[in-house]
């Protein structure tokens, strides 16, 4: 029985060893994810997420569709709140196809938007997206443009020195 017992520890061990040993070495640096709405009818809390929007729940897949790997570049836009900012992605080209598939496949449903670990927008999926460019009209603050400026360039930008991606 002790043989089981330690035969487990080691193996728990060895297995959990190597997800603490980055303990603060690598930055969270400028998150962004994007979120399809899903159906409720096969919404399961391990694979869903609810946000509430008009008082009715929605459900969106936790896992991305697009992710910071996927942005090319980004720049600011005025939100109208006068606080904050909206953001203008541009993908990729493999993201830029898959956007085109999505926005044809998944038409009225909401794209949600995820910055450094927060919900800060959602757009409706009204018509083919075909530029690959995703907007995020507001919830954007000078702290999530500062940390976005780290890995990624602006467009247009005339300094295309590649900037450090995180790991």
């Amino acid at each position: 029985m002790n043989r089981c017992i330690s035969t487990l520890v080691a193996l728990v061990t060895f297995l959990v060893a190597p997800l603490g040993q980055a303990g603060g070495k690598a930055e969270n640096v400028g998150m962004v994810t994007f979120h399809l709405e899903t159906d409720p009818a096969g919404a399961t809390q391990k694979l869903t997420f609810t946000q509430m929007d008009d008082n009715k729940a929605r459900y969106f897949l936790r896992t991305p569709e697009f992710m910071l790997k996927d942005i090319a570049a980004f720049c600011t836009i005025p939100s109208g709140t006068g606080e904050e900012y909206g953001l203008v992605f541009q993908l990729k080209e493999p993201a830029k196809r898959r956007l085109n598939i999505l926005s044809i496949a998944h038409q009225g449903k909401f794209l949600l938007t995820q910055v450094n670990g927060r919900v800060v927008d959602g757009v409706w999926i009204d018509k083919q997206v075909d530029d690959g460019m995703l907007i995020v009209w507001k919830g954007i603050t000078n702290g999530d443009i500062k940390l976005l400026d780290k890995v990624l360039p602006r467009i247009g930008a005339k300094d295309k020195a590649k900037k450090k991606k995180p790991k």
